[in-house]
């Protein structure tokens, strides 16, 4: 994680941001399974309370994702009011379930809760904008965010890297863009690959959409709350 001491104190309001808000939170219980839209949620030092807390892993523990096995996209995971996973309506540990998963990412392939940070692919946290989102066109779903910040004019988050964004009392700094890989070429709801999505991310936005973010100061935060990005040093 990036220190705290290298981010930049003092907010202000500029590079699209002046009146915007949480717009959409999004967890994924599984690591490359379709995940949930939430109202709140608790943020912690790792992200979203219970991101990304179960992955599907091979014999030595690797981490198996959907850059490989797409199919695994199309299992929907979300999180019981009392902490349990359910994948496509049954418990995660369910026979059946590990059938599936197995039929999509392969004979040894295994379900593991961890909290292991190798979860994540860079940052525990993607950060979006509906501007973005608006410009590039397809479903936001392809590109998985965390949080979608609301009323943000077009590409602005591309000036956005080296700060931080404040909500309430969370502070959440923003490392750099995300360079974009095939996973963004699948559809969510069927599953058809279409290479387009991924040509055009490259052609017009350099490859990279979105923000690798991490967690400075922890907090809970809702679809509404207002955002405020912190200048750089």
């Amino acid at each position: 994680m990036i220190p705290a001491s290298q981010c930049s104190p003092p907010a202000s309001k500029d590079s699209g941001v002046a009146g915007v808000k949480v717009l959409e939170l999004w967890r994924y219980p599984v690591k490359s399974m379709a995940g949930e839209r939430l109202d709140e949620s608790e943020l912690t030092a790792s992200g979203l309370a219970g991101d990304r807390v179960l992955q599907v892993r091979n014999p030595s523990g690797k981490i198996l994702t959907a850059r490989t096995k797409p199919l695994l996209l199309r299992h929907h995971a979300v999180t019981t009011a009392d902490g349990g996973i359910l994948i496509d309506g049954r418990p995660w540990d369910a026979e059946e379930v590990a059938r599936d998963v197995q039929a999509a990412a392969g004979p040894q392939a295994r379900l593991v809760r961890s909290d292991a940070e190798d979860r994540f692919d860079i940052l525990p946290l993607l950060i979006a904008t509906d501007g973005m989102l608006r410009d590039v066109g397809y479903d936001r779903r392809r590109f998985r965010p965390n949080v979608v910040i609301g009323d943000v004019e077009g590409l602005a988050e591309r000036e956005w890297e080296g700060r931080e964004l404040r909500i309430g009392g969370v502070r959440i700094g923003l490392a750099d863009l995300r360079g974009r890989c095939v996973m963004t070429t699948y559809d969510p709801d069927t599953g058809a690959q279409d290479l387009n999505v991924l040509r055009k991310v490259q052609r017009e936005f350099g490859g990279k959409l979105g923000l690798n973010a991490y967690v400075i100061a922890p907090g809970r935060i809702r679809v509404g709350d207002p955002v405020e990005l912190a200048a750089a040093a």
